[in-house]
């Protein structure tokens, strides 16, 4: 099977620091990948090495088939990445900002405006074109900076978390339009502290201190821990690697002993 990224015992060091540690990971075309862990657990540094911009310190891998040491600008141009920050430029319009990134990826006019009409069509921001991406709010501010990382068509489409600081419905309609584009065959990767987001995803994996812990269908995950759902087995992973408790104390001792 050729699979949208494949991780050899990808290893990267700072100095005596291993920011992440013989980590192998598979993941298919077409997917929802979930990539879970606490801040700084390496998550970021993985994505990084995913997309071509750190050089693992040891192992091996391809992305879309192109190999992460020897052909880093060819991963960089077939993908998308959309960070928490949204990247956008708030002093130009909708419209603008997707001209800017038009440019940028050198899409030739023609075949511009009809991205351009999709993306529009998909994100619901017909109407909204010459509206100042800084008077959006912050679910439309989304579906914007969705559609910059989408103008490009990009295979594989990274989500750094995407819905952080957004309401629930526009979370809702987000995830939506993130499980129509991988009918297209889009491979999505995405880094989330939501649990139920992740839970909806069709692959996960769980990462500490530069260790994947976990990787597979999050339900299997999920009845393999005896757990009632991600949560629960993140809070669990945490303290087995921690040894330490994050549970709430029952409700008897709290307000008895």
């Amino acid at each position: 099977m050729d699979y949208a990224v494949e991780l050899n015992g990808i290893t990267k060091k700072y100095g005596n620091l291993t920011a992440v540690d013989n980590l192998n990971l598979k993941i298919p075309p077409g997917s929802i990948f979930g990539f879970l862990g606490p801040n700084g657990s390496g998550k970021t540094t993985t994505i990084r090495m995913m997309c071509g911009v750190l050089t693992p310190t040891s192992g091996s891998g391809k992305v879309l088939g192109y190999d992460i040491l020897k052909n880093p600008e060819e991963i960089k141009k077939k993908i998308g990445y959309m960070s928490q920050k949204f990247s956008l430029y708030e002093d130009l319009t909708v419209e603008e900002n997707l001209d800017f990134y038009g440019e940028i990826y050198s899409i030739p006019p023609k075949e511009f405006k009809e991205r351009k009409d999709i993306v529009y069509r998909m994100a619901g921001l017909s109407g909204r074109e010459k509206t100042l991406a800084g008077n959006l709010s912050g679910g439309w501010k989304q579906r914007l900076a969705l559609g910059c990382a989408l103008i490009h068509k990009p295979s594989l489409l990274f989500l750094d978390e995407p819905t952080a600081g957004v309401d629930p419905v526009s979370r809702r309609i987000f995830w939506k339009v993130i499980r129509e584009m991988t009918k297209n065959n889009i491979t999505v990767i995405v880094s989330t502290h939501y649990m139920d987001e992740a839970q909806t995803c069709d692959l996960v994996g769980f990462i500490f201190k530069g260790k994947l812990l976990d990787f597979g269908d999050p339900n299997e995950i999920v009845k393999k821990n005896n757990a009632q759902n991600l949560e629960d087995v993140f809070i669990k992973y945490v303290e087995e690697m921690t040894g330490e408790h994050h549970g709430v104390r029952p409700l008897d001792i709290f307000f008895n002993g």
